[in-house]
């Protein structure tokens, strides 16, 4: 145990006097977290609109009111020509166009019934998928408004109005940046932990000083202890900054079961730390320890559910997701963070997270080579 030891000083010495490593640990997170957050957004807002009304009436007035109300749409240009139209979405003035045609009130009123036509923009889908959703609603909305018109008056036999009033609960206001800052910290302590531990052994072998550990009487699994502790309880100090930054920045309160993070930390960080102190076995510089890392970081991010749901993903791209370590630690720190899950909820993703940490750092040692 004397040499264990010796590593782990060793280790927090060589961490601490080097001010690279320092701003890494500490200040880009901060960094990240508090700008992230405002930037991947996937909620689509100011969505330019370009109206055609050919027909002037009181029914076409309230409905590009409706439109000019809404915080997610602009109403960009306006015109009664349908070519001119085209011409909007070609040159991106507009997203979308909505075409009212003429005698349109007319028409809703005597036949019940009227169409409008919507052209959208679908270069970029996301957008105009959301677009053409959000006019739907607007629409739903205008023609309920006037169905609850001709009752009152009664134009027609009465018939059942059922409203819907939906609650949200766990995220009252559907706040997307309430719901990735979880995430977006869970990434972070990935990238900090994995980068920093898989370049870690590199530096040792470029500087040649690891021979000098080879031949020292120190095991193998008291070397990769030595090298794994330091990161692990590093990354308790960058949840915390973390959590102290979503609470001050975003508005996130912990709550009282906080301590339920810590643990699951705790498990998740001796993976991704041995995942990292694998790829360092098989790398020779800190280059290739820096590509390889980022090409793994880089599959973790997209199939962990962070930005896309894991059901709307292909079958063999959720089968990676469901090994992915970085899935359970993006679900937990959303349940913990939004809902208050307690740790029988959070039991199922421990034992995944923690048998895959006894594998990842029973490679690492198992693939670490002491030559003499």
């Amino acid at each position: 145990m004397t040499a264990f030891f010796l590593i782990l000083k060793k280790e927090f010495r060589q961490i601490f006097r080097d001010p690279a490593i320092l701003r890494l640990i500490f200040l880009m997170p901060v960094l990240q977290l508090i700008i992230l957050p405002f930037a991947a957004d996937y909620e689509v807002k100011n969505i330019k609109v370009g109206i055609i009304d050919l027909d002037h009436s009181d029914y076409s007035r309230s409905l590009i009111t409706k439109f000019e109300n809404s915080s997610y749409f602009k109403l960009a240009v306006y015109s009664s020509d349908h070519h001119q139209a085209l011409k909007w979405l070609e040159k991106e003035e507009a997203d979308l166009v909505i075409e009212i045609p003429p005698r349109f009130e007319s028409t809703l009123i005597r036949e019940n019934s009227a169409t409008l036509q919507l052209v959208v923009n679908a270069v970029n889908g996301t957008k105009g998928n959301l677009g053409a959703a959000y006019t739907s609603g607007v629409i739903q909305q205008f023609n309920q408004e006037i169905r609850k018109d001709w009752f009152e008056f009664p134009r027609f036999n009465p018939e059942p109005f059922i409203t819907v009033v939906p609650i949200s609960l766990y995220n009252p206001y559907s706040d997307y940046q309430r719901f990735m800052v979880p995430g977006i910290l869970a990434v972070l302590l990935t990238m900090t932990g994995g980068f920093l531990s898989a370049l870690n052994i590199v530096k040792e072998k470029e500087l040649g000083t690891i021979e000098q550990l080879n031949v020292s009487p120190i095991r193998k699994y008291q070397f990769i202890l030595g090298k794994l502790v330091p990161f692990w309880l590093l990354g308790f100090v960058i949840l915390t900054l973390g959590l102290v930054v979503s609470y001050v920045v975003h508005g996130i309160a912990p709550g009282t079961n906080i301590g339920n993070i810590y643990i699951f930390t705790a498990l998740y960080l001796l993976a991704i730390v041995g995942f990292g102190l694998l790829l360092s076995n098989f790398t020779s510089t800190q280059q290739q320890a820096m590509m390889v890392a980022f090409f793994f970081m880089l599959i973790f991010i997209l199939l962990s559910g962070l930005y896309t749901t894991i059901e709307s993903m292909p079958p063999w791209a959720q089968k990676i997701a469901y090994i992915n370590p970085l899935t359970y630690m993006v679900d937990a720190m959303r349940m913990v963070l939004l809902k208050g899950a307690t740790l029988r909820d959070l039991l199922p993703h421990l034992r995944v997270i923690a048998a895959i940490g006894i594998v990842l750092n029973f490679l690492a040692i198992w693939t670490y080579h002491k030559r003499s």
